[in-house]
């Protein structure tokens, strides 16, 4: 009985982490195959495997400028998830604590991220275009860390709220500053969430495609808006093998981060799993 049990969390997992990744399973599958292969077989098994696609990838990668599509995620991605982290920390700290606009400040910031992103798209883009903004790192980073702030502020809320507040109590009493519980206490005690907030952060403006789009023409542009110059041929029609190809390529960062990040975020999903 007990091996069956063991068996069928086995077998429930294996189909939960197949389904979850499915996708991921037949694009990558997707771009092992050539052209030839795609057109009579469409499924999840390869014939014959090849690097075709990522060879003709890196052939075209001068002339779509790649390494500069992968740039731009990368920088505006960092901006994306830091900015946030550096503005809501104090101020989480401060709705924890004070009690400084937790009953209505927070709740109007998480309000204000349901609505959909293209209500703001008109006059964020009159805005940069003023500011010279538009087709910058900087400009889409700024707006990736505005579409982050809401989730981080929640987050970052929750994690200082678990932090003991003995412990600040203690440490003021030996003089500490709030800028010191924040620097030698909650950041410490908080790195888990603040790492897991952070990846969540940067993969939702790796995966922004909206602003993207708008915001940005060419020096800019995202690997999102990007990939799309490599599914046309000269003849017409898509090359799916290279569009999986950049697809895969699109996601090796964000998935090395995670992986490289993974015990924290398993820290900070289960932490307080066990206070009541």
């Amino acid at each position: 009985m007990k091996y069956l049990l063991s068996g069928l969390r086995w077998l429930v997992f294996v189909v939960a982490a197949l389904a979850m990744n499915f996708p991921v399973l037949v694009t990558f599958v997707t771009s092992l195959k050539t052209r030839a292969e795609l057109s009579i077989n469409p499924g999840l098994w390869v014939r014959e495997p090849t690097l075709t696609n990522y060879q003709q990838l890196i052939d075209m990668a001068d002339r779509f400028n790649l390494l500069g599509f992968l740039l731009n995620s990368t920088v505006a991605s960092l901006i994306g998830a830091l900015l946030p982290l550096i503005v809501a920390l104090p101020a989480a700290y401060a709705m924890v604590r004070l009690g400084l606009g937790r009953r209505y400040l927070l709740p109007s910031v998480v309000n204000i991220r349901a609505l959909p992103l293209i209500i703001f798209a008109l006059p964020i883009y009159m805005m940069y275009q003023q500011l010279n903004l538009l087709d910058t790192r900087i400009g889409l980073g700024l707006i990736l860390a505005l579409v982050n702030l809401p989730l981080t502020l929640v987050l970052l809320v929750n994690a200082v709220g678990d932090v003991p507040v003995m412990l600040e109590e203690a440490a003021r009493i030996d003089g500490a500053r709030s800028i010191d519980i924040l620097r030698y206490l909650i950041i410490p005690l908080s790195r888990s969430a603040l790492a897991t907030t952070f990846i969540f952060g940067f993969i939702t403006a790796w995966n922004e495609y909206l602003f993207g789009l708008i915001l940005t023409t060419r020096s800019a542009m995202p690997m999102t808006v990007g990939a799309s110059f490599f599914f046309a041929t000269s003849g017409g029609g898509v090359q799916w093998g290279v569009a999986a190809a950049v697809m895969m390529v699109g996601t090796l960062i964000p998935s090395v981060l995670g992986l490289l990040m993974y015990k924290r975020i398993g820290a900070s999903l289960t932490a307080g799993a066990l206070k009541g």
